[in-house]
């Protein structure tokens, strides 16, 4: 006679397979809630560069003259430089605002990007035949310099409220924009201070853009050293004890922000206060993890820059107001916002 095997016992359910269970879908739910906000930002990146291809004098649609040829022309790479300008101009302000500690640090607003104009300025009066790419270089040159100047500046001195910082940074800028402008009359090249100093998008077509792909760049390498970038964003002591060389990580930060300054300064000019506004936006709604928030300050660059440019070429179409007046108005309007609101709470 044969036995027929008995059937299993049934696993008892334990209190770790409860949480296990439940666990997972809360998991996924938590992954989703962080992923469909950042997709719905994308659509309304798609949406707004669409606006951006579409708007103009010129109308592109039309089956008959150079309507095609002139989407390919200007519309594409202005819409391309838009895009590039806004993300990596606001991924300079908020790397600077870690290396400084400070929220009201960037670019513009500690002299950067008049030392990279000053840069600019000495390649047309030394070497007035040099390409787009020595200007650059020269340019980005200026900017590490000058950036690193105001740095040892703020080693050396304590200043007791964070509001003082910017202050100085103006300060410094306009003794280095004072120095452009006397060189510029000297030499007779004040029409380059102007065409630096307004910003402005007109004049990108095919050709003339291609340079600033040197910010995508940049911005990869921000991503791949984020981490380092938030723990030396917490204090020298703190990036010391945890095994990190705050030296190094200050130099390779400022050369970036360097590097995309003197960039988009030959290339597009100035673009005021988007390094300030953007990255406090997204610390406001979302903190201040670097490598969480990256995606939203590249996102929000983009929106900015691209609607200030909307508004800069409808407002008295045909003619067109240059990107760094718009931008200045908003910046400068959220700067005294954020300047009222640090002076009622109280921060230091």
């Amino acid at each position: 006679m044969t036995s027929t095997p008995s059937a299993p016992a049934p696993r008892r359910i334990t209190n770790t397979d409860a949480v296990a269970a439940t666990a997972s879908p809360r998991r996924d739910r938590s992954r989703w809630s962080r992923t469909w906000p950042l997709l719905l930002a994308v659509l309304l990146t798609f949406a707004l560069v669409t606006v951006s291809i579409f708007t103009g004098v010129a109308d592109i649609t039309a089956a008959q003259g150079d309507g095609r040829e002139f989407l390919w022309i200007t519309r594409i790479p202005r819409t391309a430089s838009l895009v590039l300008a806004g993300a990596s101009m606001a991924m300079a302000g908020l790397v600077m605002q870690l290396m400084t500690q400070n929220r009201f640090v960037e670019p513009t607003t500690i002299g950067t990007t008049e030392w990279a104009g000053l840069g600019l300025l000495v390649t047309y009066i030394v070497l007035p035949a040099s390409g787009v790419f020595t200007k650059m270089v020269i340019a980005i040159v200026f900017a590490f310099a000058g950036t690193l100047v105001f740095f040892a500046f703020l080693r050396r001195v304590t200043l007791k409220s964070s509001l003082i910082v910017p202050i100085v940074g103006i300060m410094f800028g306009s003794v280095i924009s004072a120095v452009s402008t006397f060189l510029a009359l000297r030499f007779n090249l004040l029409q380059v201070i102007g065409g630096w100093f307004m910003g402005r998008f007109t004049g990108i077509e095919i050709g003339r853009y291609e340079p600033l792909w040197i910010v995508l760049f940049v911005a990869v390498v921000v991503v791949i050293a984020a981490d380092r970038f938030t723990v030396a964003g917490l204090g020298k002591d703190i990036a010391t004890n945890v095994g990190l060389h705050y030296e190094r990580v200050v130099l390779l930060g400022v050369g970036l922000v360097a590097m995309t300054t003197g960039v988009v300064t030959v290339i597009i000019g100035a673009l005021p206060f988007l390094g300030l506004i953007v990255p406090n936006l997204v610390s406001m709604v979302r903190g201040d993890d670097l490598r969480s928030n990256l995606p939203w300050v590249f996102l929000t660059g983009i929106w900015i820059v691209t609607i200030c440019d909307l508004i800069g070429r409808t407002i008295i179409m045909p003619f067109e107001v240059p990107i760094s007046l718009v931008l200045g108005v908003v910046g400068s309007i959220v700067f005294i916002l954020m300047l009222l609101r640090t002076r009622r709470t109280g921060v230091r």
